[in-house]
């Protein structure tokens, strides 16, 4: 079955919004299924952040949401990736990855210098997962995956 990625409009809240809520109870969060639609309908109409969502045979299966920062260093935008989650029945099947990939897509297409995420040390399976993909681990339990600049993709392309 194919999995398609695409950027979260209000149109998609009532597909997310229980994949959001299974995602805060998988971090111990009580279920709260209007809390969830309330979140992500604030950010989504103050594009406050990009929620990418995967859909196999139409259906919702998997979300990333992802927020802006910026780096005064680098003089340049970053994404966290703050949240993934792939439903328990769509799991193994390839649906994180391309959402990780989705998300390095747009992050690149943005022009962004990196794009960045934090999960616990005792989540082996995702950080199996970040590492195959092109993460790199740190001590501080955040992993980055630096993105060529626009110009070189546009040139490696072109």
């Amino acid at each position: 079955m194919t999995v398609s990625i695409h950027r979260a409009q209000l149109v998609d809240l009532d597909a997310v919004a229980p994949l959001f809520d299974a995602y805060r109870q998988f971090y111990a969060q009580p279920s709260d299924p209007q809390r969830a639609r309330d979140w992500l309908e604030a950010r989504l109409r103050g594009s406050e952040s990009v929620v990418l969502v995967a859909t196999r045979d139409g259906i919702a299966v998997g979300f990333t949401q992802l927020y802006p920062m910026f780096s005064s260093v680098r003089t340049a935008r970053l994404w966290i990736l703050n949240d993934l989650f792939v439903a328990s029945d769509a799991r193994r099947s390839g649906v994180a990855r391309a959402l990780l990939d989705a998300a390095a897509g747009f992050a690149r297409d943005d022009g962004a210098a990196a794009i960045m995420l934090e999960t616990g040390r005792d989540n082996a399976g995702a950080r199996a997962l970040y590492r195959a993909a092109g993460w790199s681990e740190d001590e501080s339990q955040w992993y980055s995956l630096p993105l060529p600049c626009r110009s070189s993709v546009q040139s490696a392309a072109g």
